[in-house]
């Protein structure tokens, strides 16, 4: 693909806002970042959110809307020499902008290089990160930054960036390919934009003029030739998403097989153990409770020891949570109740729930009524406990699994047919 010069993605990467598909929250006409930037005024930020999402384009925009010298340091690569180099060449100049990819992956030494560069604005430090900052950013260089979230792509917002590459691509114009399916190259890409544009520039080189895009092609076409659009290290989330799926369906073998492949590859094992945390919740819940437990223990574990002991202790927690019954009812009740609050706004609390610390407050009814649980049979009084508005939504249904179904009779034989359990 030599006869096209820079890879699609960088052909297309948007120069403006504007241009940016998504992050409207972030971007979008009079929102905080946007304002900051068209004042002139952007804070030292990091910006975190999945891959392929916006993170350098939203640094680059800034850079040139500002039209400041703008540095960029890999944190895979760098070390407290080059940030010491650059924060010389900065000071040199009335503003710089500095952009460190993947700043979860800088270690303290490095991070504390930073730290007086950026007090002093002789930097604007845009870090992008997957990972949560507050984690992996010293707490001293978290708190001189703003955090903004990305959200992750929509199909909408994945098809917008097909058709913009169809239609603004020179390349791609004379082609003339025909785009009949879509599918296979958003669910490959994984909600990353940069992977599909990388995709599809393979799809299309190897279909040539006039080829028609289909589910089926693009699907032999990326198993043949996935390396060459597994440019920038994407086998990373790659491997960690086969990782997860094989422990949520329940296959310790293809878990521990994945695992190996990170482990071999130098994976960060707190980049691990933390994903398998979150899953220890979001696919375990309360199926088994001491998933959860064994996966914090697991993440602590790990943080002190490192490789290649930490191996075993993967292995363990991996196996555990593969072979442990499964369950997203924590996961689906929190969304549902979420989901309520957007749509019903901030609903008041039930008067007789209102916290009641004053005699002006009891005198309003603040608390009147309020029966104290331990006080009745079985520590259990029937009484409201939502805004009357939702009255009676269940939230929560509890999976099918052994342990659920015992929490389910006994929320019936509490609550009789009030929540439908």
């Amino acid at each position: 693909m030599d006869h096209q010069g820079a890879p699609l993605a960088e052909r297309l990467r948007p120069q403006t806002l504007d241009q940016l598909v998504g992050q409207q929250h972030l971007t979008g006409k009079g929102s905080v970042l946007r304002t900051a930037i068209e004042h002139g005024k952007p804070p030292s930020m990091i910006l975190w959110g999945p891959p392929g999402t916006g993170k350098t384009t939203i640094a680059g925009i800034i850079a040139n809307s500002l039209k400041v010298p703008f540095y960029t340091l890999s944190a895979i690569s760098s070390g407290v020499k080059e940030v010491r180099e650059v924060i010389a060449e900065a000071r040199e100049v009335a503003r710089a902008i500095l952009f460190i990819d993947e700043i979860h992956r800088f270690n303290k030494g490095q991070q504390d290089a930073l730290l007086g560069a950026v007090e002093k604005g002789i930097v604007t430090l845009i870090g992008a990160t997957t990972e949560n900052p507050s984690f992996e950013v010293n707490s001293a260089l978290l708190s001189r930054c703003q955090v903004y979230v990305l959200k992750p792509l929509t199909e909408d917002d994945l098809k917008l960036v097909l058709n913009h590459a169809l239609r603004d691509d020179a390349w791609l114009l004379g082609l003339g390919l025909d785009l009949k399916e879509t599918s296979a190259l958003i669910n490959i890409s994984g909600g990353d934009a940069r992977k599909l544009l990388n995709l599809l520039e393979v799809v299309a080189d190897a279909l040539g003029q006039g080829g028609v895009i289909t589910d089926e092609v693009v699907m032999e076409i990326a198993q043949q030739r996935i390396a060459l659009y597994d440019k920038k290290g994407e086998q990373h989330y790659d491997i960690i998403s086969a990782f997860i799926k094989c422990i949520r369906g329940s296959d310790p073998n293809a878990a521990v097989y994945w695992l190996a492949r990170m482990i071999e590859g130098g994976e960060d094992v707190k980049f691990i153990a933390r994903r398998m945390l979150i899953l220890a919740s979001e696919d375990i819940g309360n199926a088994n409770p001491n998933a959860l437990l064994l996966a914090n223990a697991c993440f602590e574990a790990v943080n002190k020891i490192g490789y290649p002991e930490s191996s075993l202790i993967l292995s363990q927690c991996a196996i555990y949570l593969a072979t442990s019954p499964k369950s997203n009812s924590a996961t689906m009740a929190i969304g549902a109740a979420q989901g309520a609050v957007r749509e019903h706004g901030d609903l008041p609390v039930p008067l007789h729930i209102r916290n009641a610390p004053t005699k002006l407050m009891k005198n309003m009814d603040y608390g009147k009524g309020y029966q104290y649980s331990h006080s009745y049979e079985g520590n259990f009084s029937l009484q409201e406990f939502l805004p009357k508005e939702i009255s009676g939504t269940a939230f929560y249904d509890p999976g099918k699994n052994a342990r659920e179904e015992e929490l389910r009779k006994f929320l019936k034989s509490l609550w009789g047919e009030k929540y439908g359990y």
